[in-house]
């Protein structure tokens, strides 16, 4: 791997690594500054977002659910402009999540995402959390999903 080729890996690991670290500590400003002002996040195929602000709701629902939240980046795979993140999301839920009363359980689950790099900085991210099996740890479902 040519010299270049190999730092230009290593500044997008930071950025990506810097963004998991906003997340983790739902910290805006931080945010603002590894992703594009046109930053898209896609979490669902019928609901992408655009830019930063779309996420301070979402942080404020996760500082109520998992208050001691932790994300551990388990593999991040560079390849050109893309970047592939396997991450595991631990916390005790001891706030109220998706309409589930709060358990005091600890769960720990896993988290998947693509991110697309322009200019050193996140322009797009897919997203994807696996909530089933934080379901089963709770020992709940949301209201309105059948067993």
């Amino acid at each position: 791997m040519a010299h270049a080729e190999h730092l230009a890996q290593d500044a997008t690991r930071r950025t990506v690594n810097s963004f998991y670290q906003a997340i983790e500590h739902r910290d805006m400003n931080a945010l603002r500054d590894v992703v594009t002002n046109d930053w898209q996040y896609i979490a669902s195929a019928t609901m992408p977002s655009t830019g930063v602000d779309q996420m301070a709701a979402v942080f404020e629902s996760m500082q109520r659910a998992l208050p001691d939240m932790e994300i551990h980046v388990l593999d991040v795979l560079v390849n050109d402009r893309m970047v592939g993140v396997r991450a595991q999301v631990e916390g005790t839920q001891h706030g109220e999540h998706m309409g589930i009363k709060p358990a005091s359980k600890p769960i720990v689950f896993a988290v998947h995402s693509f991110h697309q790099i322009r200019d050193g900085l996140i322009e797009k991210t897919w997203h994807l959390e696996d909530w089933m099996d934080c379901f089963r740890q709770i020992g709940s479902l949301p209201p309105g999903i059948q067993k």
